[in-house]
């Protein structure tokens, strides 16, 4: 963890602060009903991302496109989770 001063707060009282508060953050947050979380970690991998690639998000685009094209076409299929979480259980030997 980076050390930094704060302007009005006595040496080591801020560091001591912030080391304690992402702790106190994951606990809380961890205590949110089941789907919170998932939001939560949407919303700070966000916040990660400021600068928009926009050649990268039109070629998601197109390849959004692309795949549901091949499903209405019935070129390919899905297949349920439980059998691809049994398929890599298999694999994986878990």
């Amino acid at each position: 963890m980076t050390s930094c001063r704060h302007v009005g707060t006595t040496d080591g009282v801020y560091n001591r602060i912030m080391a304690k508060l992402p702790q106190e953050i994951l606990d809380a947050a961890l205590s949110l009903p089941p789907e919170a979380p998932a939001a939560l970690a949407d919303s700070l991998l966000g916040s990660l991302d400021r600068e928009v690639d926009e050649d990268a998000e039109e070629a998601w685009r197109l390849e959004i496109r692309r795949r549901i094209g091949e499903l209405d076409a019935g070129e390919v299929r899905t297949i349920p989770w439980v059998e691809v979480r049994a398929r890599l259980i298999r694999l994986l030997g878990k």
